[in-house]
């Protein structure tokens, strides 16, 4: 498609020129100076008449009360320059008036005509065919035509054969330069979409169970080396999404078997020994567990939420003004804990844009992490800066380790000393806190501990 829009391009104006030269070529043969056929006539006379003739008539012409004259003439003619010998008035021989005595009057004429084809553009028209008109040198058009003569038709017949030759020239001139430019562009584009066809085909092999293939780079810094560096960028994603919804599924597929393999080893032992079973304590651990169940589902359901959700509007309908003073103080004023939960908030506001649910269940996940590594103290400090606002809390617990400070944000992790789950933990808390502070515009990451806890901040854009 490329080859023949290029060549379409190139051709109209080429058929344009050609179209321009054939014309002028066909009125060039049919001007008058460039006619094959040329008569010229020369002619010199005298004419004794009785007395003075006001008008000079032809021989042959009759004017009714006209004086009797007598025309004597002699003529040179040919297709080309004419040339004839002086006269003297004397020497030309007038019949019937013999006496010279009587008024003499010399003539002079000269006449030319040219017999102009009538050509064709058409290259296959019958050169013997071809018309023709006969021009006086005044442009007066003749509408008496005179027979030609064999060479002279021959001549108008040549003209044709002429102009054809010349229209099939053009014609093959322009056939060729357009074959030659559509087999350039075919080459060139050939040439150049050929890296193009093999990501193509790389593509088209790339399935979801194959996603470590890479299409290949050419050589050189060009556009289509950013292309495939782009696609290959794209893949890697690709493949580290995959692989993480992968390990997401089959880590939650663990996580939720494990209650719904212990609420049924329960109701199977006491559904065995009714009599021996305590109901009360059945129902109690179904309910844990059934509580577990419902708190995984949820949050699986609110990281499925957040991975579809864009960046909260900073202005819009999406987000408001939110003060993390206000909703640091109403959050841990209700909130219960079995540590010493530490607030230190500043006196000025602290506004940010986002929703309050959103910002509140981060703050709470993040507690709640605290809370179970915590030893016996739990802080809570916001700082106000001209552009930003900061979260942080920390705990005295045993801290996150250097190598695993971005691990802990990933889905179901837990660390060594966190794997057990009577805690309470579904390894969801900090990935979900991670996943509102990005929809916030706002990033959130473990940092050092002045006394070895754990100390995560948030920090978020101000808000006008």
């Amino acid at each position: 498609m490329m080859t023949l829009a290029v060549t379409t391009v190139v051709a109209v104006p080429l058929f344009a020129a050609a179209a321009v030269a054939v014309m002028f070529l066909r009125a060039q043969a049919e001007s008058y100076d460039s006619a094959p056929v040329r008569r010229n006539a020369l002619c010199v006379g005298g004419v004794i008449a009785d007395s003075v003739l006001h008008d000079v008539h032809l021989p042959g012409s009759q004017t009714g009360d006209a004086p009797r004259a007598s025309y004597g003439h002699r003529c040179e003619l040919g297709a080309h320059a004419l040339a004839t010998r002086p006269t003297r008035s004397g020497d030309v021989v007038v019949r019937e008036l013999p006496d010279a005595d009587k008024v003499l009057i010399s003539v002079a004429s000269y006449d030319s005509t040219a017999y102009v084809p009538v050509l064709s553009i058409w290259p296959f028209t019958d050169p013997d065919d071809t018309d023709y008109r006969i021009v006086r040198d005044s442009g007066e058009t003749l509408t008496s035509y005179f027979p030609l003569q064999p060479e002279d038709a021959e001549a108008i017949a040549e003209a044709q054969r002429t102009l054809s030759q010349r229209v099939l020239m053009l014609a093959g001139g322009f056939i060729g330069l357009c074959a030659l430019v559509g087999g350039a562009v075919w080459t060139a584009t050939g040439r150049l979409l050929r890296p193009v066809e093999a990501i193509r085909r790389e593509l088209a092999e790339i399935t979801d169970s194959d996603l470590a293939r890479r299409v290949p780079t050419p050589r050189g810094r060009t556009e289509l080396t950013r292309l495939a560096e782009a696609v290959n960028a794209t893949l890697d994603r690709l493949q580290v999404a995959a692989e993480d919804n992968r390990r997401f599924v089959a880590d939650a597929s663990h996580e939720l078997r494990s209650p719904i393999a212990a609420l049924r080893a329960e109701l199977e032992i006491a559904t065995a020994h009714p009599r021996q079973a305590d109901w009360p304590a059945v129902v109690d651990a179904a309910l844990v567990d059934t509580e577990r169940l419902q708190h995984l589902a949820g949050d699986l359901l609110l990281l499925a939420r957040l991975d579809h959700t864009t960046t909260i509007a900073t202005a819009g309908a999406a987000g408001e003004i939110i003060d993390l003073i206000t909703l640091v103080r109403d959050h841990t004023a209700r909130r219960r804990s079995r540590h010493v939960v530490t607030v230190d908030l500043p006196e000025r506001p602290a506004r940010v844009h986002g929703r309050r649910a959103l910002l509140e269940r981060l703050l709470g996940n993040l507690l709640d992490n605290a809370e179970r590594h915590a030893t016996t103290t739990i802080t809570v400090h916001v700082a106000v800066a001209d552009d930003h606002v900061a979260l942080e809390v920390l705990d005295d617990g045993p801290g996150i380790p250097s190598k695993d400070r971005e691990r802990v944000f990933d889905r179901f992790t837990r660390l060594d000393d966190a794997r057990t789950r009577d805690t309470g933990g579904t390894g969801l808390g900090l990935p979900i806190a991670r996943r509102i502070a990005t929809a916030h515009m706002a990033t959130l990451h473990a940092t050092d501990h002045p006394n070895g806890g754990a100390h995560l901040i948030a920090t978020f854009p101000a808000a006008a």
